[in-house]
């Protein structure tokens, strides 16, 4: 399949980048999603007959864009899902905020809720309410804008968003939580750094991936912060 960005593939597991607003697996939209992407890249590289084997393991939201790791076989995804269940799955995010924290860096908790496909910041008390536990730092600052990193200790459906948003730094070109921004149709919000244990052999798999060359991130040093 052309338009996948395979960046590993082994045996076990293939890692990819998901392109922003493409959906992680199929939804009510029916758009091209990138589970379904990946079964159809196995199914042809390999002439798997039938359909092929592929674990979905963790997901991103749909506008944002980075890494993901995909299972190639059950072993494989019961060792990830477990990984990921210990906190030994890091993901490492990205995002350029409107506004800058008045706090550089800080370990944020709140308890979000989803109504309607909009999630917001409830009580601890109220039915529904989810945990959400993030921490960041502001890594750079041109006035107006940061550009901030991310590390999400639980993944809640929109979590980085609304909580950046309740920082009063919400995410560039975030229409839902911030303000529609009329020089792009990308959110600055990117799964940047992924590490794990590989889930056969004893050795710690480290993946990188830039953001797209485009605003608001060339305002930014990335080289400096990615390397």
């Amino acid at each position: 399949m052309e338009n996948l960005n395979v960046i590993y593939e082994d045996n076990h597991i293939i890692v990819v980048v998901k392109p922003q607003n493409v959906p992680s697996q199929a939804d009510e939209s029916k758009d091209e999603d990138m589970l379904s992407l990946v079964k159809a890249y196995i199914k042809e590289k390999y002439n798997k007959p039938g359909e092929a084997f592929v674990g979905l393991v963790h997901r991103l939201d749909r506008p944002t864009g980075g890494i993901m790791v995909f299972a190639r076989t059950s072993k494989a995804a019961n060792r990830l899902s477990e990984q990921i269940k210990n906190g030994e799955f890091v993901k490492t995010y990205y995002c350029v905020t409107e506004g800058i924290p008045k706090e550089l860096d800080g370990h944020i908790v709140n308890y979000l809720k989803k109504v309607d496909n909009i999630v917001k910041i409830v009580p601890m008390s109220e039915t529904g309410a989810k945990r959400a536990e993030t921490i960041y730092k502001v890594l750079q600052t041109n006035g107006k804008n940061a550009l901030i990193k991310v590390n999400i200790l639980t993944g809640r459906s929109h979590q980085i968003r609304v909580q950046m948003a309740n920082l009063n730094a919400p995410i560039y070109g975030d229409g839902k939580y911030g303000k529609v921004n009329k020089l792009t149709n990308h959110l600055a919000l990117w799964a940047g750094e992924l590490s794990f244990k590989h889930p056969t052999k004893d050795e710690t798999l480290y993946f990188k991936v830039y953001p797209p060359e485009e605003k608001p991130w060339t305002e930014f040093n990335l080289l400096k912060f990615l390397g």
